[in-house]
């Protein structure tokens, strides 16, 4: 056992575990004139921020009065998002335990005691009603310390596997939204599939039937993936003859846009190449296919649109969850999937031109991953979170 194991078992032990509330709708209780106060713990990634803004967004449209706080750390995505969304953010000090050398592990270890006090000291603050965890460092410390000093706790997981703080968080929260039917094995009867928010403007894509020429979006993230260019690069030769099938969208990233660019002209395909997409929703609208990783948000997005995918798993995140991802979405008939380890420029063009001969296949596809899509994630978390709320009040009525 592992640093990082024994000081989990050393929580857990400490602890008994959290008994689950009935996810049946709690009788009313006595009206509160007070706003309700939420912390909402996690960051990193736009994949665990933008499902708390969702959510945080549908407090507000149910009670402008809401007292919202964002708890995350300084290194994260959240300390340019947050403040952009007109949400208040605290900052915690907080780092991995896993997949980290031996040496920051101990650092990391030796700074949870600040971790927690502070989180103690936020909640003691601001005397959150609810506190919701949406993953990444900073939700650890403060979903447990909330469950420690009586506050309830729940925990938003978006991915089909979930990660290792949420996982360490299961036992103590009183309830998990989870977006995959894989999540529940992990949080049992705590569970509730609630779907991954997202922005609405994706659930308002129309539905589109493939005509004569199938139009591609390819993305690797907002940074672009070495991987999938390199592939599509090697691909473009195989796919020339079909000019007059295909055409695409690629955002490559700043440092492949030349090469990626420069070979799609070679290639005779028609292609708009750029960097970075600053209008994704509307590419998204565009497209009849998606390559991708399968990052949650994008899974999530690409259902919400109702977009079939071929999905290359980014293989170094945690715990393989892209790959969990993928599998799901797989598994459902709504894509395809190539582990990057076969990842070559043969078989991403056999998987396209397979899907292009086939444009039944494509639309069977399509309806299958809109229906995977939570058009009322947000609505089904915030209904949850109110059901172990120590408050609730008709204005939260949904």
């Amino acid at each position: 056992m592992n640093e990082s194991e024994r000081e989990i078992s050393k929580l857990e032990g400490a602890e008994a575990a959290d008994a689950p509330v009935s996810l049946s709708p709690c009788p009313p209780v006595p009206h509160s004139s007070l706003p309700l106060s939420v912390i909402i713990a996690g960051g990193g990634t736009g994949g665990h921020i933008y499902p708390g803004i969702a959510i945080a967004q549908e407090f507000k449209r149910r009670d402008a009065d809401t007292h919202i706080v964002f708890v995350g750390t300084a290194r994260g995505l959240e300390t340019k998002i947050i403040p952009r969304e007109g949400f208040n953010l605290e900052l915690i000090e907080v780092a991995a335990l896993k997949r980290v050398g031996f040496i920051n592990r101990i650092k990391s270890l030796l700074m949870l005691p600040k971790s927690f006090l502070t989180a103690r000291s936020l909640i003691k603050q601001f005397k959150p009603d609810v506190v919701i965890g949406v993953g990444g460092y900073a939700s650890g410390p403060v979903v447990l310390t909330a469950s420690w000093m009586g506050v309830p706790a729940m925990v938003a997981e978006q991915n089909a596997l979930p990660g290792f703080t949420n996982r360490v968080l299961a036992r103590f929260v009183k309830a998990a939204a989870v977006s995959f039917e894989e999540a529940r094995l992990f949080f049992k009867e705590k569970a509730e599939i609630t779907g991954n928010p997202i922005r609405a403007e994706f659930f308002d894509a129309p539905a589109k039937h493939p005509s004569n020429v199938i139009h591609v979006l390819i993305t690797g993230g907002s940074q672009g993936a070495r991987a999938i260019n390199e592939a599509v690069i090697g691909a473009l030769p195989q796919l020339a003859a079909e000019k007059d099938r295909l055409s695409f969208t690629h955002q490559t990233g700043e440092n492949d846009y030349y090469r990626v660019r420069d070979a799609f002209e070679k290639s005779g395909l028609k292609a708009e190449v750029m960097p970075f997409v600053e209008k994704m929703v509307d590419e998204f609208a565009r497209a009849d296919l998606v390559i991708s990783r399968a990052g949650a948000t994008t899974v999530a997005e690409l259902a919400a649109a109702g977009k079939p995918a071929i999905m290359i798993p980014f293989p170094f995140a945690a715990d393989d969850h892209q790959r969990k991802n993928a599998e799901a979405i797989e598994n459902a008939g709504a894509g395809r999937m190539i582990l990057q380890a076969e990842l070559t420029a043969e078989r991403l063009a056999k998987e396209l031109l397979w899907l292009v001969y086939d444009p039944q296949q494509l639309s069977r596809m399509a309806e299958a991953s809109r229906k995977l899509g939570h058009p009322d994630a947000a609505k089904k978390v915030v209904d949850l979170a109110m059901r172990i709320c120590s408050k609730n009040t008709s204005t939260f009525t949904s």
